[in-house]
C-alpha cells in the first residue's frame, strides 16, 4: 500500500508536466516588445474573404506584395474564403489545436466567441497608442493612419468590454434598391425616406393580375414586390427603430417580446399575399430586381454592383434583364425623423502566439491594410467605404466619388450612390451588443422571420400558440436559455484542449490503479483465509 500511495503521489505531482507534454504550448498574455527585431524572418498567415470578386483577390495580393517590399523579413501567406461562416468555423477548430491564423478578417460577434479561449485574441488598445509601433507610430515604415483618423463610429464597433480587439477594415450598411419605374407606374411617388407602411402598401398594390394570371405591373407570371436578403438584419433593425428590446450588453436575451410578436404578425400578413419573401426562400434579390420581378430589394451596399439594369455583375441571362430606373435608398423606417440603419462590414483581429515578435509582425501587417492605397482600392470594388477619414478625405477618393455614372464599371452609379448613402448616414448607424453567443441570437432573430414566412406559404396557421411554440423552438435550437454556456460555446469550440484530455486520462489511470490494488488485495486476503 505504501508503494501504491507513493506512486499515486508522484503521478499527481507529474500531472502538470504530463498535460504540457500532450497539449499545446501555453501562451501568455501579449506584451509589446520594446523593439521589433528586423534581423529575424517571420512567416504569418492572413485569412481573408472576397465576395467572389477576382479584383478583390488581386487587391489582397498586391497589398501583401507591397507590404513585403517594405518589410522583406515578413512573409504573408494568404488564405481566401468566400464565406465568413467558414472562416469562423475554421478559427474555432484551430483554436483547439493552437493553429489559428495570425491575422483574420472577421466580425466582433465572432471574436467574442474566439475569446472564450485563454489569450487567443490580442487586445489592441495598448498597441494602437504605442509610440513606436502603434497607429501612426514613429517606427512604422509606412504611412499608417493614427487612431484619431479611424472613423470613431467604426472603431467603437471593435470594442468588447473595455478593450479594442479588432481594427475595422471595410464598412457597409443595408440599402433598399428600388425599381422607381414600377413604383411610379403604380401611381406612387417615392418619399425622401422610405417607411415600412409605404413599402407594404406599394407591395400589396403591385399584386394585381390580369385575367390570364399575369401581373399587371410587369406582364409576367412572377413578381415578389419585396425581398429582404438578411432577415436577421431585418428583425434587428425593426426592433432598433421601435426602441424595442433585443439583448443587453451582458448577454441577456430579450428578443422574445410583444413587439417582436407584432412584427411577426405583420410579416405573416404580407407573406400570405406573397407580396413579401426572403432570400433563403426565393433567392438572390438582385436577380428578381434585374428581371423586373421585384420592386424593393434590400441587400448590403457591398452588393451594389449586382443591382440595376446596367449592373456590371449579374447572375441572370442578358435576355431576362429589364430596363428600369433604379433608386438607392435607406432601408424603410418607422420614424423618418430618427432613422436607424445597421452598420456592418469586416474587421481584422490579431491572434496571440508564443513569440511576441511574431505577434508584433502581424500587428504591423494589419495596420498596413488601413493605408490609403489598400482602403481606396478595395472600396472601389463594391459599395464599401474606407474606415479612415484619411482615406475618405483624400483627393483620390473624392475624385472617385465625383465621377458617379461615368461608366458602368469602376464608376457605376448605383455602387457610388450606395457608398455615399453610408457616408452621409454614418451617424445614423448602429450595432448590436457583442458577447459570446451573440452570433446565435442574431441567427435566431432572422430565423423567426424565415419560419413564419415558410409556415404561411405552407398554409399553416400563425397565431399566439404558433408564436409561443416558435419562441420555444428558437430558444432550444440556439440554446439561448444557457446564460453561462451559450450555443456558440457548446457546439462550436470543438474538442477539449489536449492538456485537459491528458489530465483526465491521468486521473482515470490513477483511479484504475487504485481499484486494481483493492481487487488484488481482496483476492489475496481471501486465499490466505482459506
Amino acid at each position: 500500500m505504501k508503494k501504491i500511495t507513493a506512486f499515486l503521489l508522484i503521478l499527481v505531482l507529474c500531472l502538470p508536466s504530463l498535460a504540457s507534454c500532450h497539449g499545446a504550448k501555453e501562451t501568455n498574455a501579449f506584451e509589446i516588445p520594446e523593439e521589433f527585431d528586423t534581423s529575424r524572418d517571420y512567416e504569418i498567415t492572413f485569412w481573408a474573404k472576397n465576395d467572389t470578386n477576382l479584383t478583390q483577390v488581386e487587391i489582397y495580393k498586391k497589398a501583401i506584395e507591397d507590404f513585403q517590399n517594405i518589410y522583406p523579413n515578413i512573409t504573408v501567406n494568404l488564405r481566401l474564403y468566400t464565406d465568413y461562416g467558414r472562416i469562423y468555423q475554421d478559427v474555432l477548430t484551430n483554436i483547439a489545436t493552437d493553429t489559428t491564423p495570425n491575422v483574420c478578417i472577421t466580425y466582433p460577434d465572432h471574436i467574442a466567441t474566439y475569446m472564450t479561449g485563454e489569450n487567443t485574441v490580442v487586445p489592441l488598445t495598448a498597441l494602437m497608442t504605442d509610440e513606436k509601433y502603434g497607429l501612426g507610430g514613429s517606427e512604422v515604415k509606412f504611412d499608417s493612419p493614427s487612431k484619431d483618423e479611424i472613423i470613431p463610429k467604426f472603431l467603437e464597433e471593435c470594442k468588447l468590454g473595455t478593450d479594442y480587439y479588432a481594427l475595422p477594415y471595410m464598412r457597409s450598411t443595408e440599402a433598399c434598391y428600388v425599381n422607381k419605374t414600377y413604383v411610379e407606374a403604380l401611381g406612387y411617388e417615392l418619399p425622401e425616406v422610405l417607411t415600412w407602411d409605404f413599402i407594404w402598401e406599394v407591395s400589396e398594390a403591385a399584386m394585381a393580375k390580369d385575367e390570364e394570371g399575369n401581373f399587371l405591373i410587369n406582364g409576367q407570371k412572377t413578381l415578389i414586390p419585396f425581398i429582404y436578403k438578411s432577415t436577421d438584419n431585418m428583425m434587428i433593425s425593426m426592433l432598433k427603430q421601435l426602441n424595442a428590446d433585443y439583448s443587453t450588453d451582458r448577454g441577456e436575451i430579450l428578443l422574445f417580446n410583444d413587439t417582436t410578436t407584432e412584427l411577426l404578425y405583420t410579416v405573416a400578413e404580407h407573406a400570405e399575399t406573397k407580396a413579401f419573401a426572403t432570400f433563403k426562400i426565393m433567392g438572390y434579390p438582385a436577380n428578381f430586381l434585374n428581371a423586373g420581378q421585384c420592386i424593393f430589394a434590400i441587400d448590403s451596399t457591398a452588393g451594389a454592383t449586382w443591382m440595376g439594369s446596367n449592373a456590371p455583375l449579374v447572375d441572370i441571362p442578358e435576355e431576362n434583364m429589364v430596363d428600369f430606373e433604379t433608386e438607392v435608398m435607406m432601408i424603410p423606417q418607422f420614424d423618418p425623423e430618427d432613422p436607424q440603419m445597421i452598420s456592418q462590414g469586416p474587421s481584422m483581429c490579431v491572434f496571440n502566439k508564443e513569440d511576441p515578435q511574431e505577434v508584433l509582425a502581424s500587428w504591423i501587417f494589419a495596420q498596413y491594410m488601413l493605408t490609403n492605397d489598400v482602403q481606396i482600392a478595395y472600396s472601389q470594388t463594391e459599395g464599401y467605404v474606407p474606415v479612415t477619414s484619411k482615406a475618405q478625405g483624400s483627393d483620390v477618393y473624392q475624385d472617385y466619388l465625383a465621377r458617379e455614372g461615368e461608366d458602368n464599371d469602376m464608376y457605376y452609379d448605383i455602387k457610388l450612390k450606395a457608398a455615399k448613402l453610408l457616408i452621409d448616414n454614418t451617424e445614423n448607424t448602429f450595432t448590436t451588443p457583442v458577447f459570446n453567443g451573440s452570433t446565435s441570437l442574431r441567427d435566431a432573430a432572422g430565423q423567426l422571420i424565415e419560419n413564419v414566412t415558410k409556415s404561411i406559404r405552407r398554409k399553416q396557421t400563425v397565431d399566439d400558440a404558433y408564436i409561443d411554440a416558435l419562441y420555444s423552438d428558437m430558444t432550444s435550437l440556439y440554446r439561448l436559455d444557457q446564460t453561462e454556456l451559450s450555443a456558440d460555446t457548446v457546439s462550436e469550440l470543438g474538442p477539449l484542449p489536449a492538456e485537459s484530455m491528458a489530465l483526465i486520462i491521468a486521473l482515470c489511470t490513477a483511479w484504475v490503479l487504485i481499484l486494481l490494488y483493492l481487487i488484488v488485495g481482496a483476492v489475496k486476503k481471501r486465499k490466505n483465509s482459506q
